[in-house]
């Protein structure tokens, strides 16, 4: 009688049994993209998986995660779920996500793809096959759930077009393209390790635990079904990172630059998430201000305390992001406030008792800096005469956000830095992004700025109306001001709001 394998056994049988050594093709023409980096790799075969996955087991627990997923989905729409979150300024929060985030999950799929064509070892290839069928997953599953509120609510219509041209949405895509184009090693160590293991929590846990907070249980499924997958991918970033500093000590320097580079990315594109937090949940979990101290600063404090036997330090420039966390998102939300009409997605002033719950959790600087601008708007938006900014902004070179930004020892003043190549000037938000810039100046000297595509009248014209239709925005309803948006309207006329107003008056 044969003998049952052991998990071990399988897992060897499953994935290292896949292998054989190339004996038509050179094995640097099978993997053209393993030297081009400076990593060295000698021995592939030390890689280890910590799950120990084989793609049969894999399967089965995957389709037991959607049957249930998708049951509760279906439980939501046919109980007009949707009138059950707190009001109907959360739903904005959910068009952020689609937006933003959705269609970097797909990207994702494709990197992994891409990562586990080019690394020869084939451990590391069934893990990066496994995570990138996750990552199309995911975006299947946000795109199902979201698809309700597309009934409802306007601005959910068209969001892979936006993502592509909206101009604040090149943040969240020149992140991902700047990965794409990178080299296998150092997308594994942006995506898997810098953002994944070190930044993933203050993206998910911040939406999921917003969602769970204000009543929108499809999406909360939705992020705990992902969320154990985003657990694996955070221990194989980590394995990722030990693998490569282990298995040559020249290889050290190389990752330290790009742990610093995609650090300071990957927190200028959480800046999306601060001011959804602070500003666009109706009922808030926790501040930015909380979330990264706890997040980054203590949970992240202390893995590159265990990094540090491997010879690596916190990413440079981390101080600056502590310093920058009583403002974040207020200089943020501000900026999305002026060129609201612009947007995706609604933006409004926060109500009184909302500024109070802010300058309670930013009692240094909320009130002096941020609450007199802001009660400004809010008095103009009560007399039916909204502000928003008719001028474009600045863009920095590098994250593409608008350079708003203050500089990290003074709240007053715009950080501006400049760098000079081929006789050319370039504008960077931050110390972060310029060092970025300088260190390969060839890659970010050809990104593509929505602003000076707009001047250049590659947007669909010189006009905001002709730039919206470009855009595939609604103009008065995708873009509007909460208070005046037809999705404001319909809320209060579902909820028996406008019957009450009516008796009131």
């Amino acid at each position: 009688m044969a003998k049952k394998l052991n998990l071990r056994d399988k897992y060897a049988l499953m994935t290292r049994d896949l292998s054989w050594d190339p004996s038509y093709q050179p094995f640097e023409k099978l993997f053209p993209q393993m030297e081009m980096e400076g990593i060295k790799i000698d021995d592939w075969s030390k890689w280890e998986d910590p799950f120990r996955l084989t793609m049969d087991a894999y399967w089965k627990y995957q389709a037991e995660k959607e049957r249930k997923l998708y049951s509760i989905i279906d439980a939501f729409a046919q109980n007009n779920a949707h009138l059950n979150v707190t009001d109907a300024r959360y739903v904005n929060a959910i068009k952020l996500f689609l937006t933003g985030v959705s269609p970097l999950e797909y990207q994702a799929h494709r990197g992994f793809a891409m990562v586990g064509r080019q690394f020869p070892g084939v451990g590391a290839q069934v893990a990066c096959q496994m995570q990138s069928v996750d990552e199309l997953r995911h975006v299947q599953t946000q795109i199902h759930t979201m698809s309700h509120y597309n009934k409802y609510f306007n601005g959910f219509h068209d969001w892979s077009h936006m993502h592509d041209r909206v101009w604040y949405l090149s943040v969240p895509k020149s992140f991902f393209d700047d990965a794409m184009t990178a080299g296998p090693f150092e997308f594994i160590t942006a995506i898997s390790f810098s953002f994944e293991y070190v930044l993933t929590n203050l993206l998910f846990m911040p939406f999921m635990s917003g969602a769970a907070y204000n009543g929108d249980m499809a999406t909360v499924t939705f992020g705990f079904s992902a969320q154990s997958d985003e657990s694996r991918h955070m221990t194989l970033g980590l394995e990722v990172i030990k693998f490569m500093l282990e298995a040559h000590p020249d290889n050290l320097p190389i990752i330290q630059g790009w742990i610093d580079k995609w650090f300071w990315r990957g927190y200028r594109l959480l800046s999306l998430v601060s001011m959804m937090m602070d500003y666009m949940l109706p009922k808030r979990v926790m501040s930015w201000k909380e979330a990264w101290d706890m997040y980054f600063v203590q949970n992240g404090g202390a893995l590159f305390e265990d990094l540090a036997r491997y010879g690596v330090r916190m990413p440079k420039h981390w101080e600056v992001s502590v310093k920058e966390a009583d403002r974040l998102s207020h200089e943020t939300w501000n900026v999305f406030y002026n060129y609201g009409h612009a947007a995706a997605f609604n933006s409004w002033m926060p109500s009184e008792e909302e500024m109070e719950w802010l300058s309670a959790k930013y009692p240094e600087t909320f009130d002096k800096y941020y609450r007199p601008r802001f009660t400004f708007f809010r008095n103009l938006e009560e007399q039916g005469k909204p502000f928003s900014n008719p001028t474009l902004p600045m863009l920095c070179q590098t994250c593409q956000v608008p350079m708003f930004y203050t500089e990290p020892d003074d709240p007053t003043t715009v950080c501006f830095r400049a760098s000079e190549y081929k006789g050319d000037h370039y504008h960077f938000c931050s110390d972060g992004c310029k060092d970025i810039f300088d260190n390969e100046p060839e890659k970010y000297v050809q990104s593509w700025l929505p602003v000076h595509q707009i001047y250049q009248g590659n947007c669909g014209g010189a006009t905001v109306p002709e730039v919206l239709e470009w855009y595939h925005l609604v103009d008065g309803a995708d873009n509007a001001k909460y208070p005046f948006s037809p999705d404001y309207e319909n809320w209060k006329k579902w909820k028996g709001q406008v019957a009450k107003e009516d008796d009131a008056a």
